[in-house]
């Protein structure tokens, strides 16, 4: 185990942890929502430092990012635990089992199975990375003076102090905005939207390449009015943001049928009036919706199938044809 940071010591050897905005206080022997960081004799230790539970290199458009160093591979590691507790979670067996089998890196071990694998980088994903915040600072900080990308696949449900930390060696995030409703946060994944928006505005005001996703689950946020006002947020901030509709499957605890694919196609016809950049996930072949066009003279950029990704004029994120900048780091 190792230390954690942000936490506070309360009376009787409580601690209260400032992580996330669940803000635990945590009693002697217990652990946070997250389930992995414990008070031991009022110390907070994260339990999973360099604990990894799944390690791969992946096509960068797998986080899903689509404008950051688009046909590359990534390292991609994650770990076990979680503090949201969305009912159906794609990557449950590692995020809500804790007793998911680990294997430990060190950092160092990280960063240099990166550079031997020749990847653009590491990216922290699969579970949640805000949750290993030490182990991720460290690798981080290693992987940045390598010459390596840092990139976070989150949730985005973390305090100011710790996300503003985790910006200063990060390069790139697709966090998820799993509804623009407080009360499905607060009853189906057990967190706020306010916290969520905050972490996004900060996100956009730094110098960190963001983009969003949203899956669009049956019965719980697969209603138009509410997508159209996720639009309307990404598009008073930067309308070049890229977001990614992507279809729910029935998993862990939750049966609902598969989202209707007619109804992704409808958010994402919603979506391009305002949005210059909206991907479709998750769906079979034949319907595409994955294709980078250029916002100007819609030139295509990128052309994807499945992750195999061609890339056509396109030069140092610019349209070769009109001279439009994208956004896009290549």
């Amino acid at each position: 185990m190792k230390e954690a940071k942000y936490y506070t010591h309360l009376d009787g050897k409580r601690l209260q942890c400032r992580l996330c905005p669940h803000n635990c206080i945590i009693k002697d022997g217990g652990r946070g929502i997250c389930g992995v960081r414990k008070n031991s004799n009022s110390i907070l230790y994260s339990e999973i430092y360099g604990e990894v539970t799944s390690i791969a290199m992946d096509p960068i458009e797998k986080k899903p990012l689509y404008h950051f160093y688009p046909s590359s591979s990534i390292l991609s590691i994650g770990t076990k635990g979680c503090n949201l507790k969305c009912p159906y979670c794609q990557n449950w067996h590692i995020s809500q089992d804790l007793t998911a089998g680990t294997t430990y890196y060190d950092p160092a071990n990280i960063v240099h199975l990166a550079r031997r694998k020749g990847s653009t980088g590491i990216a922290y994903t699969y579970s949640e990375p805000v949750i290993w915040l030490e182990y991720v600072l460290d690798t981080s900080i290693l992987a940045s003076k390598a010459g390596l990308k840092n990139v976070l696949v989150t949730n985005g449900f973390v305090n100011s102090e710790p996300l503003k930390e985790l910006l200063n060696y990060t390069d790139a995030m697709n966090i998820d905005l799993k509804s623009f409703n407080d009360e499905t946060y607060k009853k189906i994944q057990k967190g706020n939207l306010d916290s969520l928006l905050k972490t996004i505005n900060t996100v956009n005001d730094s110098k960190c390449h963001l983009e969003i996703t949203t899956l669009i689950v049956t019965g719980i946020n697969d209603n138009i009015n509410e997508m159209k006002e996720i639009i309307n947020f990404i598009s008073s901030m930067n309308k070049n943001i890229p977001w990614h509709i992507s279809r729910y499957y029935p998993n862990y605890k939750y049966n609902k049928n598969a989202t209707d694919i007619d109804f992704i196609f409808k958010i994402y016809d919603e979506a391009v009036k305002k949005l210059n950049y909206v991907y479709c996930g998750n769906i079979p072949p034949g319907r595409n919706g994955n294709n980078t066009l250029c916002p100007s003279c819609k030139t295509i950029l990128i052309e994807r199938r499945g992750y195999s990704t061609g890339i056509h004029s396109l030069k140092k994120g610019l349209c070769e044809k009109c001279g439009t900048e994208t956004g896009i780091i290549n």
